[in-house]
């Protein structure tokens, strides 16, 4: 197994298919910059929270802690990644065509209807 160093893992590009399958820059949630800034440092990020890779330098431990929400982030990277987890962890909403997964049950089924309430003698 190859031993993974900071420059390999900046190398490679980092994608999210399952969340953005046609590229963060697609996307219309991040700018150019901050789909490149994604795009450069995700790889780097997702090895150091997966604890694949040890950061050594002073600016990879920071980027890590705010990363992980022991501080706020302060550089764009670290600021970008949080809105990357904002997006990706947002609540999901019914659609308004149908009835989702998520949708209100407290509507009886249609034979509940108004007519069906009333009785005639």
């Amino acid at each position: 197994m190859t031993k993974m160093t900071r420059e390999v893992l900046l190398k490679k590009p980092f994608n999210d298919f399952r969340n953005y399958p046609y590229g963060f820059s697609r996307s219309g949630d991040f700018s150019i910059r901050e789909s490149d800034a994604l795009t450069h440092y995700g790889c780097l990020i997702t090895a150091m929270l997966a604890g694949e890779f040890e950061p050594i330098l002073q600016e990879d431990i920071e980027l890590l802690a705010a990363c992980r929400g022991e501080q706020a982030p302060v550089t764009d990277v670290e600021k970008v990644w949080a809105k990357y987890q904002a997006r990706i962890h947002r609540p999901k909403v019914a659609s308004m065509y149908g009835r989702g997964k998520f949708a209100d049950d407290s509507f009886s089924s249609a034979s509940d209807t108004e007519d069906d309430l009333i009785v005639e003698d």
